[in-house]
């Protein structure tokens, strides 16, 4: 489609769209999701003169991953989010294919894109740019075009700029796939963000003491956090464990030191970063206080995505809450923000035997629960937890084949922290130990049930709607 075309269906597909999907029950009420269509992928996250700008991969034209464009929300408080003009479409010979995944950048007052342009050619193969665009007066943004062509070495398959500044340059992580099919994350440095020099491979397959560790490194986000460098990563391929790495494609993280000199990046094992059913491409940026946050993709790709009934609604996919990151005996640790409790309603508290209580309404619900003894939540009989001495387990049945399907998370579990909305739960593990995301699809309005010998101690509150303007 040309610019011609495009726009004008993206409007219409709205127009007859955002309707139906705000009508869908599984239409999450404080969760950032689209008005209609696909979305996937946060993107430029960041916190620029005084507002959040938060974009994402988009395709309002259905629910296929095509015709990906980047929409724009931006907050004060991520908490009350307005619509900003459509950021990018692919509606250049050098992005043709899809404005994919990027971040965006402060350079010199300018609030400035970085992305991939996709082309696919007729013959399956395909190459990548990285682009620039820059915000105009009327808070769209102009196209500067491409930066960087494919590096040599490596296959189509690199995208996912991740841009920052240190010292004198500009520095960029970029997901990438070698000639020999391992996934990597290359490393450059510019001094303008138009030139860049490839410094390296700094992690991936079969680098750092990881061995095969997958075919493809996605969106890499590269990060300082209490004096260690933190790699966010999406390994696809790597090869699942009994309880881990369970999902079609994970996402990661390694914990270490990198010297930009080098450049060398040390690091410790790839840990998962979230154990739940749907988790993909986080994004991180700076808080003007100086905390880092986080905020992910509800989703996973293939997986039975395209089998979730709001599909039939026109809209699919939301992004998870924003979560702050921090680090605790070398463990990244993630809990959401703190400005979330402004959605809190009156506190409610409840103590007693788990089969003795009263189930709770979970349609939009934050509760925090210790317990002592064996305890299984069931979310409206569609996803169960159940909480032992060993740990969590996380079950829902296939969307495909009906059948009973597993996420673990490992070790002692004394305290659970859990945010609902209508089609979501985001379980936090000891203060953020661990997480586990997953969307879930309730017949009725959800109830939270409890069940179990274990003495329950819940402190909870319902959530009020978190507003889109």
């Amino acid at each position: 489609m040309t610019t011609r075309t495009l726009l004008p269906a993206i409007l219409q597909a709205v127009m007859k769209g955002q309707p139906v999907a705000l009508g869908d029950r599984h239409y999450p009420r404080w969760h950032l999701a689209p008005v209609t269509g696909l979305m996937n992928d946060p993107n430029g996250f960041i916190h620029f003169q005084g507002r959040y700008h938060l974009f994402y991969q988009w395709n309002a034209l259905g629910c296929q991953h095509q015709h990906k464009c980047w929409g724009h929300w931006s907050s004060t408080d991520l908490t009350h989010w307005r619509h900003e003009p459509l950021a990018l479409m692919p509606d250049e010979e050098y992005d043709r294919s899809g404005c994919y995944s990027g971040s965006a950048v402060d350079d010199a007052g300018k609030l400035t894109l970085c992305y991939t342009g996709n082309v696919k050619f007729d013959d399956g193969t395909r190459t990548a740019w990285q682009c620039l665009a820059v915000q105009n007066a009327d808070g769209g943004f102009d196209k500067l075009g491409p930066v960087m062509p494919l590096p040599g070495g490596y296959t189509g398959h690199v995208r996912d700029p991740k841009v920052w500044r240190h010292a004198e340059h500009w520095y960029m992580v970029l997901g990438a796939q070698d000639l020999e099919l391992q996934g990597k994350v290359l490393l450059l440095r510019s001094e303008n963000l138009w030139n860049w020099e490839n410094l390296g491979e700094i992690a991936g397959s079969t680098l750092g003491g990881l061995g095969d560790a997958g075919y493809m490194w996605e969106c890499p986000d590269l990060f300082m956090l209490d004096g260690k460098a933190i790699l966010l990563c999406c390994p696809q391929g790597v090869a699942r464990e009994e309880k881990r790495f369970l999902n079609t494609y994970p996402s990661a993280y390694l914990c270490g030191e990198l010297d930009y000199e080098q450049p060398e990046y040390r690091h410790g094992p790839l840990v998962e970063l979230d154990a739940g059913f749907e988790f993909y491409a986080p994004q991180t940026t700076l808080a003007e206080d100086g905390r880092r946050l986080l905020i992910g993709w509800m989703g996973v790709p293939d997986g039975e995505e395209m089998l979730q009934p709001t599909v039939a609604q026109g809209w699919i996919h939301q992004m998870t809450c924003p979560r702050e990151l921090t680090l605790r005996d070398g463990l990244l640790c993630q809990q959401p923000a703190r400005e979330l409790a402004a959605l809190r309603g009156d506190e409610q508290r409840v103590e007693g035997v788990a089969s003795a209580l009263a189930p709770i309404a979970a349609q939009s619900l934050e509760l925090m629960m210790e317990a002592q003894g064996d305890v299984t939540l069931d979310f409206a009989g569609t996803l169960r937890l159940e909480w032992t001495r060993d740990g969590l387990c996380l079950s829902r049945r296939s969307l495909k084949s009906g059948e009973w399907l597993y996420r673990y998370w490992q070790g002692e579990a004394k305290r659970l922290h859990i945010l609902c909305d209508s089609s979501s739960v985001e379980i936090f593990i000891n203060d953020g130990e661990g997480v586990m995301s997953s969307r879930y699809f309730p017949a009725a309005s959800a109830m939270l049930a409890f069940d179990g010998g274990a003495q329950l101690r819940l402190r909870y509150w319902s959530l009020r709607p978190c507003m889109v303007e």
